[in-house]
């Protein structure tokens, strides 16, 4: 049995000066995936005793930087309540996560169906997939353990989210930020959870772990896929791909922090204690910072100008880039990565 691992993994760095820099970080991210990847079922002692899921334990209780938390109407609830709610947050952002990676599993794998022969590429999508097919079962146990009628991402955006897979044969850098803009959120949350202390239930941690360190190989392929293609993409397409880009990101970042409809109302939250949380100033800079890292790329690789400016801004999700690496000024010079 592999053990969780223990300091948080970071994501891949390159500069994708040329074709062969791309290709060598595939290459390290392929070697990876075969030295260090983990089982649902396998490194995951579910029977343990201290792994074991009682909706009323106090570990549960919502961290000090979950806004609802933060409210004196969650702080007035009797502590049972507390620890459910909390459970039940945690158990809706791992069912909302397997249902997302449904989405990028069948997505990848329409991305890899058209690749030549020989494409290292190929390889890499197959290792993520088995990697994501592991993250989904990890998390539908989790849920199955609480007990908890949990139902994910609402009914009819569930619906239109079925486009999602089949955006790779017609244009697969969309797809890639679309993958960003679900797997980034997450990611952003669950490193900070972490970082903080914040989770204090060791199943909790150890899929969080485990799904953190999995992850950073998977949004590496994404930014560096994406900075390796983007800057030879047609003007037509990179002005279409700048526009696109934060609705995808303002959507998925609302879907992964805001608070399930389901738990409001098995709760009975009152609606003003819900916009006291989630609609302030504070809430909207969280969902900012979530895809900070996204951002910055999209200005890294000249995709933010001053008419897309304003979708940002209209979608809630607009600050000052913090570009590490040159911005691409003209179409057809590779940006540097980070």
């Amino acid at each position: 049995m592999s053990k969780a691992p223990t300091e948080l993994a970071e994501e891949v760095r390159e500069q994708v000066k040329d074709k062969k820099s791309y290709l060598g970080v595939i290459d390290r991210l392929n070697k990876a995936s075969v030295d260090k990847h983990w089982e649902a079922y396998a490194d995951i002692p579910w029977d343990a005793p201290e792994f074991q899921v009682d909706p009323d334990d106090p570990r549960w209780v919502l961290p000090p930087f979950d806004r609802l938390g933060e409210t004196e109407w969650y702080r007035s609830q009797p502590p049972e309540i507390q620890s459910q709610i909390g459970l039940w947050r945690v158990a809706t952002a791992m069912k909302i996560g397997l249902q997302f990676e449904n989405l990028l599993k069948r997505g990848l794998l329409n991305y890899a169906y058209r690749l030549p022969n020989g494409r290292p590429e190929f390889r890499y999508v197959y290792h993520e997939t088995t990697e994501e097919c592991h993250h989904g079962m990890m998390f539908q146990e989790f849920v199955n353990r609480t007990g908890m009628p949990i139902k994910g991402m609402p009914r009819a955006l569930s619906a239109v989210a079925q486009v999602a897979p089949w955006i790779p044969l017609v244009n697969t850098e969309l797809f890639f930020v679309f993958v960003l803009g679900g797997e980034d959120p997450i990611d952003y949350v669950q490193r900070k959870s972490l970082k903080g202390g914040h989770i204090k239930h060791p199943l909790e941690e150890t899929i969080m772990k485990i799904h953190i360190a999995e992850e950073a190989r998977h949004i590496s392929f994404a930014r560096h896929y994406l900075r390796h293609r983007v800057p030879n993409m047609p003007p037509v397409r990179r002005r279409i791909l700048g526009a696109a880009t934060p609705v995808i990101l303002g959507v998925m970042a609302r879907i992964m922090l805001s608070p399930p409809g389901p738990m409001v109302r098995h709760f009975g939250i009152p609606k003003d204690v819900v916009r006291e949380a989630y609609k302030n100033p504070a809430a909207r800079a969280e969902i900012t910072a979530s895809v900070g890292k996204i951002r910055d790329l999209m200005a890294e690789l000249g995709l933010i100008n001053r008419r897309n400016k304003q979708i940002w801004k209209a979608m809630g999700i607009w600050d000052t880039p913090q570009v590490r690496g040159a911005a691409t000024k003209t179409a057809g010079k590779p940006a540097k990565a980070a």
